[in-house]
């Protein structure tokens, strides 16, 4: 048995140090160390149905083929406008062959008006030096600032400006590439909104062999999620005049200098001036000193980042802070001096056993110091349920509304929210248990900032797997609305950190959701006319985006949710004759919004809810 358990110990080893599986191995033990089996069979899921294959959607969906070169040449005749985009560039030291790599992919664009804007911040490097002076002796659209002294990345960006003659500037790393398209895309935006200030790209990795990997497939323009990690960069461009109305790079940021900027060109202008690119426009080295790998590379961007977003918070009078959480960034929002009173309704029937442990963890656990909680009682005719109600009636702060009739569930919180105190709603099902303390003081926080209506919850399972982190619309069978990175295992990120960030959505779920009275009214509440068995929260929270205001997710709301998971109906399964008018009159009330999730990207899949890439994307080919 020993030699068969050295035979096994030595294959492992093996497997461990060969190329491609040893790293896979890795990658698994840590997984399973952070999130156990079920983090593996998430990432399993993910992976062994080859929908996530990206060498292989590179191929077939982000290939820049002979005909498709000559078609975007073609269509750069025909803009209206053909702006000078200046490429900027700080340099220090790179690795030459590098260096020559990323000029050459800007001197490939089929784009032809631009101009390469580099400042040499006093390399050691002769050879470096001397490629440089090159390619601007041999390029007149490429000009070089040869820096007399160090003075580290964003005196050298501010070096380059100086440069710039164009009236946009796409920031640019000096070991990074461009793939041959990225500055006709960036014209092509310009030419179609003309009062666009701010654009930036999807973007993927590149390794030294100068194969692609982990691709940002991005969603629209979502200030909260950017407030939460540099979704802008890359590829980041700006309007010159805006960068320069700013001060350009802020020494001291370094690290974060883009980030920095890009706040604080957004303080100055409004948020449909920004737009995205859903294409793969940038291509960032992965290697040992690069943020690509590992923001441990350059702990200084750490810092540089909770200033540029606390400084942010000053100008902007938020009363708010930040810190770095590894992956991300997270904002506490202060609540007022006086917190408002917060009226928890509570819908429920025939349900004491669940009533009561949602009740008693609400009161055992919440740290918010004013609410009061409205249990609706919707005709329960069970004797546990009528000894249930006369109890929690007798608790602190709680009222009991009871109905004789049975009424639907939007009618049963329209009129709740109608009768309470409260100057916030949080709409509460019987089945949630309380688990963080703080997750009424966070959502409330949220829900009372400028702009915002809807706020939602991180939902899981007893088994800690999640049930909700938001609602992407056009998920699902039927094409409405699914959740995002449902099924996943508590301790994961999900898809670029969004499992796991505050962000802006289209929708949260009504199981846990916390919004503003007079917000909850001016909308009209749920509409329990049109929709009798589904997406009331869906149709809710897109009612308060069309008058203008956002709805929010955040992770740090967390709750147990026992309801028992309802089984996903498959495609050709009959549903029943309520839902199926829901989802009619759903798609008939927000037509293409449900195909087009700003929140949401093209280049994912709407068939799952695990961030899988879509085959093929829903992105006009080239």
């Amino acid at each position: 048995m020993k030699s068969v358990s050295r035979l096994f110990d030595f294959f492992l080893t093996v497997l461990w140090r060969t190329p491609g599986v040893g790293g896979r191995l890795q990658r698994a033990w840590r997984m399973f160390r952070k999130a156990g089996w079920r983090g593996i069979q998430w990432e399993l899921g993910r992976r062994v149905t080859g929908f996530n294959d990206y060498a292989r959607w590179v191929r077939e969906h982000d290939t820049l083929t002979p005909a498709a070169r000559t078609r975007l040449a073609e269509r750069v005749t025909s803009l209206p406008e053909r702006p000078l985009i200046s490429v900027l560039m700080p340099s220090y030291n790179p690795n030459p062959a590098w260096l020559r790599e990323a000029i050459e992919s800007v001197r490939e664009q089929i784009y032809p008006n631009w101009e390469l804007c580099i400042a040499d911040d006093a390399s050691p490097s002769q050879e470096v030096r001397a490629i440089l002076k090159s390619y601007a002796d041999s390029d007149p659209r490429i000009k070089v600032a040869f820096r007399p002294k160090n003075g580290h990345i964003s005196a050298a960006s501010n070096s380059a400006l100086e440069l710039v003659t164009g009236s946009w500037i796409a920031l640019m790393d000096h070991d990074d590439l461009l793939p041959a398209d990225a500055l006709f895309w960036v014209a092509d935006c310009i030419a179609s909104h003309p009062d666009v200030r701010l654009i930036y790209s999807d973007e993927d990795k590149i390794d030294e062999a100068l194969i692609r990997s982990g691709p940002y497939f991005k969603c629209d323009w979502n200030p909260d999620l950017f407030r939460s990690q540099n979704m802008f960069s890359h590829l980041g461009v700006l309007s010159t005049d805006l960068v320069r109305a700013v001060g350009g790079f802020r020494l001291g940021l370094e690290g974060s200098q883009d980030w920095d900027l890009v706040i604080r060109c957004m303080e100055r202008i409004e948020p449909g001036q920004v737009r995205h690119i859903p294409r793969v426009l940038y291509h960032w080295r992965v290697h040992a000193e690069s943020t690509a790998k590992s923001m441990d590379a350059k702990p200084y961007a750490v810092v540089a980042g909770e200033r540029a977003l606390n400084e942010h918070f000053e100008r902007t009078q938020t009363r708010a802070s930040a810190e770095h959480i590894g992956f991300g960034y997270r904002v506490r929002y202060a609540l007022p001096d006086t917190p408002p009173l917060v009226s928890l309704v509570i819908p429920t029937r025939n349900a004491a056993a669940s009533l009561r442990r949602c009740v008693e963890s609400i009161a055992a656990k919440t740290t918010y110091p004013h609410y009061e909680i409205i249990v609706v009682d919707n005709a329960s005719d069970d004797s546990a349920s009528q000894v249930c109600l006369e109890s929690v009636a007798k608790m602190r702060n709680v009222r009991v509304m009871r109905h004789t009739q049975k009424l639907g569930t939007a009618e049963l919180r329209n009129e709740a929210v109608s009768a309470a105190a409260g100057e916030v709603i949080a709409l509460v099902d019987d089945s949630i248990e309380v688990i963080s303390p703080e997750w009424l003081s966070e959502m409330v926080s949220l829900a009372l900032q400028p702009g915002v209506g809807a706020v939602g919850a991180r939902l899981m399972d007893r088994r800690r797997i999640l049930t909700h982190a938001g609602i992407i619309l056009g998920l699902g069978v039927d094409a409405v609305a699914g959740r995002s990175h449902r099924g996943m295992p508590a301790g994961r990120e999900g898809y670029g950190g969004r499992a796991a960030l505050i962000q802006s959505l289209s929708a949260v779920a009504s199981e846990c959701l916390v919004v503003r009275k007079d917000r909850y009214l001016e909308v009209g509440g749920f509409d329990g006319s049109h929709l009798k068995e589904a997406f009331a929260d869906v149709d809710f929270c897109l009612r308060l985006g069309e008058a203008g205001l956002r709805t929010l997710w955040t992770p740090y709301a967390e709750l147990l949710d026992h309801k028992p998971a309802a089984r996903e109906r498959k495609g050709g399964e009959p549903a029943s004759s309520p839902y199926m008018e829901d989802v009619a009159y759903m798609k008939r009330r927000w037509g293409s919004l449900l195909q087009n999730d700003p929140a949401y990207s093209p280049n994912l899949m709407l068939a799952r809810e695990d961030f899988s890439y879509a085959w093929p994307p829903r992105v006009p080919p080239a």
